[in-house]
């Protein structure tokens, strides 16, 4: 008789995650913080309430890296990983002037890309449904493909036949809830983030792994959920659970943005702030 391989227990739920001994939240955007691709005032309060209560905050994101140069100057954090982990933005403690840290040597960085942007648009002409993320203006490492936030959603098959294209080629690619973002090297956001937290801060890895913590909902989070032992993922990342080498270790109890307000209120609650 057949027996399947015993599974690894799911995420537990929040209210059990010890929340004391904190220095910093790393965080996910879209769809973690943002509900229906608006980042609603509840959540954004959450965040400047995390930010005043003395945690540094980091989102590390696949988005652009002219979006993360606008968080950076305008949101509440204290760092930016963007576009998969290929670059971070910080504050260059001396002059307060924003840096920007990319993966790899700037003109290979650029010689790569073009080479991914070739393969990315042969892509979205042979897939119909599929088109340039509207951001990839502002990338500098990566390029994305929109799957489904300004196209009608493309059948999962189809992006993962996207995505087996890109791995043939040689590239890396993921997909996140909204985008394909494929790139040329081995960075991820995991490697990126722990590089900016010891950059910036001094941070080691262990320390970065026991004393920081991140959320997040989509399977190109799974680097992070690997490394940071306090991880947690906000509820709409059940149905991708099956699909993650790694899970989060915590789960909340609502989705999207309210999720990521469930975390804060117990994160501040816990700690007395």
């Amino acid at each position: 008789m057949n027996r399947s391989p015993p599974q690894p227990p799911g995420p537990a739920p929040l209210a059990g995650m010890p929340a004391s001994g904190l220095d910093g939240l790393l965080t996910d955007i879209d769809d973690t913080m943002t509900t229906g691709g608006r980042l609603h005032a509840s959540a954004y309060r959450a965040l400047e309430r995390l930010h005043e209560s003395g945690l540094k905050i980091v989102p590390v994101t696949g988005r652009s890296a002219g979006w993360a140069h606008m968080i950076l100057k305008t949101w509440p954090v204290d760092a930016v990983v963007a576009e998969s982990g290929g670059l971070y933005l910080a504050r260059d403690p001396a002059g307060g002037r924003l840096r920007q840290v990319l993966h790899a040597a700037p003109a290979q960085v650029a010689r790569e890309r073009a080479h991914v942007q070739a393969l990315a648009e042969q892509l979205i002409r042979e897939m119909p449904g599929f088109a340039p993320a509207s951001d990839n203006a502002y990338r500098q490492v990566d390029v994305a493909i929109d799957w489904c936030e300004e196209v009608d959603p493309v059948p999962a098959a189809q992006v993962a036949q996207a995505i087996a294209r890109f791995h043939q080629a040689g590239y890396s690619a993921r997909a996140s809830s909204v985008h394909i973002n494929a790139w040329s090297g081995s960075f991820d956001k995991a490697p990126m983030a722990l590089r900016c937290l010891n950059e910036v801060w001094g941070v080691d890895a262990a320390q970065a792994a026991r004393r920081w913590l991140f959320v997040g909902d989509a399977p190109n989070d799974a680097s992070m959920f690997d490394v940071f032992r306090r991880s947690v993922g906000v509820a709409n990342i059940v149905p991708a659970l099956a699909r993650l080498p790694v899970a989060p270790g915590w789960l909340t109890r609502a989705s999207h943005g309210a999720g990521f307000e469930e975390l804060a209120q117990h994160l501040l609650a816990a700690a007395g702030r």
